[in-house]
């Protein structure tokens, strides 16, 4: 009996450490890789919102059951769940630090998603919604072009629009994109690449989505630090609620 258990752990080519609410997996994606994943169930889940964290990816430590990292999308995950939603928080390869833009849009990245995207749909067989946020928006934007068929939709919120990055969300093949796709930014992003009036770009390159809205957000108090971090404007500081509400009530009813 104890042989066969201990075989069983050896053998296995998932492992998951359990936490009070949610659980750290580590899935593999590539030959001798594996990509961290936090994932909490809802009860009776109508949807999972798969979260692309901006900046280098990751969610931070697990603790208590909680992701920590204090990137939006991240310290916003309970408010998915109270919405009715399965959280999937995709982390970073083994084999790297730092999600940077190029990396973002590379095979490699892609793969990495691919097989994440099917370990959560194994979980829980309910339409999966992509959602990232600034950097995360990048990945967001390739998996849907790259990745037809694995989502329901898209959420894009606090994109990376700036022109002058190859890999912004509007210089992306986004007429290839033929999901439902929400764009979120606040009015006062002040970070250099995720200029609000850039943002109509983004809507003007889906010329193929289904269903298309731009709600510019203007909520919040008490914006901190980098204005391009989670704590400005651009991570939504002081309305994670009603940001988190708005994009979940658009993905349970999308429309123009």
């Amino acid at each position: 009996m104890f042989r066969k258990i201990a075989l069983a752990i050896v053998l296995t080519t998932l492992s998951a450490i359990a936490c009070a609410e949610g659980t750290l997996f580590k899935v593999p994606t590539r030959e001798g890789i594996t990509t961290t994943l936090f994932w909490e169930a809802a009860p009776d889940a109508k949807a999972t919102v798969f979260l692309l964290p901006g900046g280098g990816g990751g969610f931070g430590s697990v603790e208590d059951g909680k992701a920590t990292s204090n990137n939006f999308l991240v310290r916003s995950a309970p408010y998915f769940v109270a919405n009715g939603f399965n959280v999937a928080i995709f982390g970073r390869p083994n084999d790297s630090r730092d999600l940077d833009y190029a990396d973002r849009i590379s095979d490699t990245h892609l793969i990495d998603i691919h097989k994440v995207l099917a370990f959560v749909k194994q979980k829980d067989d309910v339409p999966v919604w992509i959602v990232g946020t600034s950097r995360g928006t990048v990945s967001a934007t390739a998996a849907a072009i790259k990745l037809q068929g694995e989502m329901a939709g898209v959420v894009l919120t606090s994109s990376v629009v700036s022109f002058k990055k190859p890999e912004a969300v509007p210089r992306q093949d986004l007429a290839a994109i033929k999901v439902p796709v929400l764009v979120l930014h606040h009015t006062k992003d002040a970070c250099h690449l995720c200029q609000p009036s850039e943002v109509p770009a983004i809507l003007r390159g889906l010329k193929n989505a289904p269903i298309k809205k731009e709600i510019m957000f203007s909520g919040g108090a008490n914006p901190s630090g980098n204005v391009c971090n989670g704590q400005h404007w651009h991570g939504f500081i002081g309305a994670e609620r009603e940001a988190v509400d708005l994009i979940a009530n658009w993905i349970k009813n999308p429309v123009n």
